[in-house]
């Protein structure tokens, strides 16, 4: 029996221009089609399996409020194609699931409740396992028992689903298989004992408690092929678990780091100025005209016009805009450049240096910028150091790959469990005498660096000035780089720590159009684009001294 692809269908409107979509579904819709198309060792792709889940809720579960009360549920195309994408993609070798953590941002009234409701029965009643524990989490009993009462209206309603599952208390059953599908809480009581085979989060940005979503996916150690599936509008509260879910799926989307477990479909505005644009309000609805009347959209969006305070709850809850964020200095596109240099080219080569100095503890970064004669691009030099002995610890906690970037060479990893700035000054002592590359001036911020800048005088590095840290000093910089990696005049040895700690960069813009790096998550690092602002500030302040002495890049054969 052949089944429809929606994920292709899905795709094909896409490409048509049928059906319009933000930047972040085009990127997880092309690496889909791409695995779809090429099945790289060891997944396939299994229609059958694909499908069971859609037949489910699609015959079995139906609506149970407003006017469409008692209807069966049909699910909207986007639906099917995420459905498909979960459940379709297996090992070919053992049958289990490529996709363990699934989420999916939507505004508001697109039906994300009801569908996930449906899919949470399927789990427990059709998934082929054992004991199967599902768990809807949220801070509040109360908020975790709305997808719970949810799929209970869809049993109450099925015949079928009622012979084979019964609620008792908080509880819904199925003796068959010893499965459970119960709301659970941070107020819920003793977590211990738990071996969850499905874990929902219905609006991720209202989960207060991390540590209720760490220990439920930490209990799925055990299964095979356990799901965690958060569903959820933007919220208000800033550097909670939505702002930590929601970077590290854009890292994932924009291959900065490598999760292949991880499926997100973000819906959102591509650019705030966008919520006024009928034709883009789809990019976040993508149940526009169907679950969600466009009219309704239409009324909330003129109240926000003439309602300052209330555009707010619209930008967040029906555009997913997050508010209280800056704005990103560099899109994942702009920075993306795979072009690379031999470091040869520079030998007898004159650099303007810059450091950022962390706490012992964190990552710092040192870098030399080159220009050449009758070359327009900006060349960067790069190390990154971390101590080696929290090196793991640091994985575990940024969920970021230092430890294969060190085994690349992209960092250095210090001695003990401190940096050691005395390793900072060996690689600019490095770069003097193995490469001839002479660093004569350099910047820095003045904190943190004093015994370093006085061991590097020691080494006979003399050129070194403080670089204040406001927008004063910084916005220049800020803007000419940001440009010059924006047109790709800027060679960074896709180095891709350079090109994460740019990507973690906002920009903060004071009332004078002046700019100032800030972090796009307190938990991000931008060290390295700290030290790129520095060097190029000293590139700037002495660029008197330094273009009476370029030089033309080495051929090397």
């Amino acid at each position: 029996m052949r089944y429809p692809n929606y994920i292709r269908e899905y795709w094909n409107k896409i490409q048509s221009g049928e059906i319009t979509v933000c930047r972040k579904i085009r990127k997880v819709m092309t690496k889909l089609i791409q695995l779809l198309d090429e099945q790289p060792e060891p997944w396939t792709y299994d229609e059958e399996l694909a499908n069971i889940g859609i037949e489910f809720i699609e015959e079995h579960c139906k609506q149970f409020e407003g006017e469409w009360i008692g209807e069966e549920i049909e699910l909207m195309l986007w639906q099917k194609a995420i459905h498909q994408a979960v459940f379709g993609f297996v090992n070919k070798y053992t049958g289990y699931r490529k996709f363990k953590e699934v989420l999916v941002i939507v505004g508001r009234k697109n039906g994300k409740t009801t569908w996930v409701a449906g899919e949470a029965g399927f789990m427990q009643l059709a998934d082929g396992e054992g004991g199967p524990q599902i768990r809807n989490l949220a801070t509040k009993l109360d908020q975790a028992k709305i997808l719970f009462n949810a799929f209970n209206n869809m049993r109450i309603q099925s015949p079928n689903l009622s012979k084979l599952m019964s609620k008792k208390n908080n509880c819904i059953e199925t003796s068959f298989n010893f499965g459970t599908f119960m709301p659970l809480a941070s107020d819920s009581g003793s977590l211990d004992g738990l071996n969850v085979h499905m874990g929902i989060v219905d609006e991720l940005h209202a989960l207060k408690d991390r540590n209720l979503y760490d220990v439920v996916k930490q209990s799925q150690s055990a299964r095979k092929q356990p799901i965690m599936w958060s569903i959820s509008t933007a919220g208000f509260v800033r550097e909670n678990i939505y702002d930590d879910m929601y970077d590290y799926a854009e890292q994932v989307l924009d291959d900065l780091v490598e999760d292949e477990g991880l499926l997100a479909f973000i819906y959102e505005l591509d650019d705030r100025s966008e919520w006024t644009d009928e034709s883009c309000w789809i990019k976040a609805n993508p149940s526009l005209g169907v679950t969600k009347p466009i009219e309704y959209l239409r009324q909330q969006v003129q109240r926000a016009l003439t309602e300052k305070n209330y555009k707010s709850t619209v930008m967040t809850k029906d555009f997913n805009i997050r508010e209280n964020t800056h704005d990103s200095w560099l899109s994942a596109e702009e920075v993306m450049n795979k072009s690379t240099y031999d470091i040869r080219w520079f030998k007898g080569h004159y650099g303007a240096g810059g450091i950022d100095l962390s706490t012992r503890t964190d990552l710092s970064a040192a870098k030399i910028l080159i220009q050449c004669k009758e070359d327009p691009v900006t060349y960067e030099i790069a190390m990154y150091f971390l101590p080696r002995d929290i090196l793991q610890k640091k994985v575990k906690e940024d969920k970021i790959p230092y430890d294969v970037w060190a085994e690349q060479g992209w960092i250095t990893l210090c001695d003990g469990d401190q940096v050691r700035y005395e390793d900072v000054t060996k690689w600019f002592v490095k770069m003097e005498k193995e490469y001839g590359i002479h660093t004569i001036y350099y910047g820095y911020d003045r904190a943190l660096t004093d015994y370093w800048q006085t061991d590097m005088e020691q080494h006979g590095f003399t050129g070194g000035e403080a670089v204040a840290q406001g927008a004063y000093t910084l916005s220049t910089p800020m803007k000419d780089i940001g440009a010059d990696i924006a047109a790709k005049r800027y060679n960074y040895n896709n180095n891709p720590v350079t090109r994460w700690c740019f990507c973690n960069t906002a920009k903060v813009v004071d009332s004078n159009d002046n700019w100032r790096p800030d972090k796009k998550n307190s938990r991000h690092r931008i060290d390295g684009t700290l030290a790129t602002l520095n060097a190029k500030t000293i590139l700037l302040r002495k660029w008197d001294d330094f273009r009476g002495i370029l030089k033309l890049k080495n051929n090397i054969q």
